[in-house]
């Protein structure tokens, strides 16, 4: 087992999800910081969520909501 980093939480929570009825989401990271600019994400049909670049807010669409690991 390799050893941890410092400064690394072994119990880290993981990206919120967001579950849209949209296949076209923006994130701004509307957190309790300062956020990030806001993107435009496009959900791929094919696999049903998008990542953001900035904060890993993971958006999945309702259809893929039982599919796709949160």
């Amino acid at each position: 087992m390799a050893p941890e980093a410092p400064g690394q939480d072994k119990d880290t929570t993981p990206p919120e999800t967001t579950v849209t009825t949209e296949w076209r989401v923006s994130c701004d990271g509307s957190g309790p910081g300062l956020g990030h600019p806001r993107v435009w994400l496009s959900i791929p049909p094919e696999t049903g969520f998008v990542e953001c670049g900035y904060c890993d807010r993971k958006f999945v669409h309702q259809s893929f909501a039982d599919k796709v690991k949160t």
